[in-house]
């Protein structure tokens, strides 16, 4: 009885963490769905209250010709490529 108990565990387990794998991969899929490639144009300085934040302008990588300006925190020169997860909204320029 004792191991048609562990038996039945161990199948519960395995078929729960498949599911969650499942889970974890459709999430992964939808994710990649909804990122925009931007090529850095030029770099426009320095923001934030300890100037750990820079501003760059970026061009979108997809038959848009459009250009945005946008905040980044780390290390940025032109022409890297960002991932951008929302690329509707426009950091404001530096005063």
């Amino acid at each position: 009885a004792a191991a048609a108990a562990a038996a039945t565990a161990a199948a519960l387990s395995s078929s729960t963490h498949s599911s969650s794998k499942d889970t974890m991969a459709d999430a992964a899929a939808s994710a990649q769905q909804s990122v925009m490639l931007a090529r850095v144009t030029k770099v426009l300085g320095r923001t934030g209250n300890t100037g750990n934040v820079t501003q760059v302008r970026v061009e979108f990588m997809d038959n848009d010709p459009r250009s945005i300006i946008r905040n980044v925190k780390g290390p940025i020169r032109e022409g890297d490529v960002l991932c951008l997860l929302e690329w509707e909204r426009e950091a404001r320029r530096l005063r």
